[in-house]
């Protein structure tokens, strides 16, 4: 059963918003990028402003100075235009190369670089009349609406007051000086173009946090789409099994090369194996350096014959070491004693090989506790009615 939209009330997930930046998805505010064009472009003009008027006089001036020599080429007519063209287009250039690149920084600004051109894949969706016309009612784009009104509105009542409050100063640069006239124009154009940018650095100020809160919001998942998420990352039991088992086997198998540091090794007698080191210099207790089950059993074997370590049948103590003991760890507390037998007689075995003292007897038969032996607790399992 689907997910209403009205049950999705949880907070979206870092997965999820990862997700929809992959796809494209990220809060951008339009108007901190009407303020980055309007400021880099007002700033832009201000800058380029003095070296353009310069270069608009001195060409004005050269354009409409003729004599005796420009009658009589007048393909220089079409040099001088070449001329002002270049000028013109230098300067359009580089007043488009500020505005460009503050555009693309106020973008990176707001939701950061997203390299994902999923936006622009052909989607037939939507091009659905039908789809496109239910877009047009929703939540966001009523905010949007409304927004953009009120913009409009405050833009509209700050330009008519300003227009109506400067009439008299426009018409007034019609009676001086060229220059001077110039000067004054372009400082109505300050002026103007900072109450414009007063006005959208306001609204960018609000439309900011607005334009995350929506994003976030569109992104809230349900209680379902939660559990199902949790699922996912986890991950199928089954297969995480099979994967730990599988990394258990390699590590098991990659301890063999261990073996012939061992102390000693027990068997059960062909299942297991398991082999044994204690150093009392280095180790607080003896250590599992190496165990293997089935193939691995028989190579841990083969190996510590080829290297004269002691191989002991002991099938309780080698289970037991193999299902609870960690690799390369102390053995647990509760195998300290059986493990302990079994090393005294290994030392004895060692001493009577050099000749130090008489052999000893039979492999002495360790005390494992009952519910250490994988075994025997599956014996106790399958007697329970």
């Amino acid at each position: 059963m689907e997910t209403s939209s009205q049950d999705r009330d949880l907070p979206a997930s870092e997965r999820k918003l990862q997700k929809a930046r992959d796809d494209g998805q990220v809060n951008r505010s339009r108007d901190l990028a009407h303020l980055a064009v309007l400021g880099s472009g007002a700033l832009g003009l201000i800058a380029l402003m003095p070296l353009g008027f310069d270069h608009l006089q001195r060409g004005l001036s050269q354009q409409l100075s003729f004599n005796a020599t420009t009658l009589l080429r007048p393909d220089s007519m079409m040099q001088r235009l070449q001329d002002m063209v270049g000028v013109g287009l230098l300067g359009c250039v580089a007043f488009a190369a500020i505005v460009s690149a503050a555009a693309i920084a106020s973008a990176v600004a707001s939701g950061g670089w997203v390299q994902s051109f999923k936006p622009v894949m052909p989607d037939f969706s939507r091009i659905n009349p039908l789809a496109g016309l239910g877009r047009l009612f929703t939540k966001d784009k009523l905010i949007e609406i409304a927004k953009m009104s009120f913009i409009t509105g405050v833009l509209i009542a700050i330009g008519s007051v300003y227009l109506s409050n400067s009439l008299a100063t426009v018409a007034a640069t019609m009676l001086q000086p060229s220059s001077a006239s110039i000067s004054h124009l372009a400082d109505w154009l300050k002026a103007g173009l900072g109450l414009l940018m007063l006005v959208v650095v306001l609204v960018a100020l609000i439309d900011v946090p607005l334009q995350n809160f929506l994003h976030k919001s569109h992104l809230k998942m349900s209680h379902q789409e939660v559990k199902q998420e949790h699922k996912e990352a986890e991950g199928n039991p089954q297969m995480k099994g099979r994967m730990r088992q599988r990394q258990r086997e390699m590590a098991n198998g990659n301890s063999i090369r261990a073996v012939p540091k061992a102390d000693f090794v027990v068997m059960n007698p062909t299942h297991y194996a398991v082999a044994i080191k204690y150093d009392e210099k280095t180790m607080q207790a003896p250590q599992v350096i190496s165990k293997g089950a089935d193939v691995l059993a028989m190579k841990i074997r083969e190996l510590a014959k080829a290297s004269s370590i002691p191989v002991l049948q002991s099938p309780v103590l080698a289970r037991a070491l193999y299902a609870h003991a960690e690799l390369e760890k102390d053995i647990p507390s509760s195998l300290y004693t059986a493990v302990a037998q079994v090393l005294a007689y290994v030392y004895r075995l060692r001493a009577a090989l050099r000749g130090e003292g008489p052999m000893p007897g039979d492999v002495p038969v360790p005390f494992v506790p009952p519910e250490l032996d994988p075994l025997s607790r599956t014996v106790a399992l399958e007697e329970t009615p």
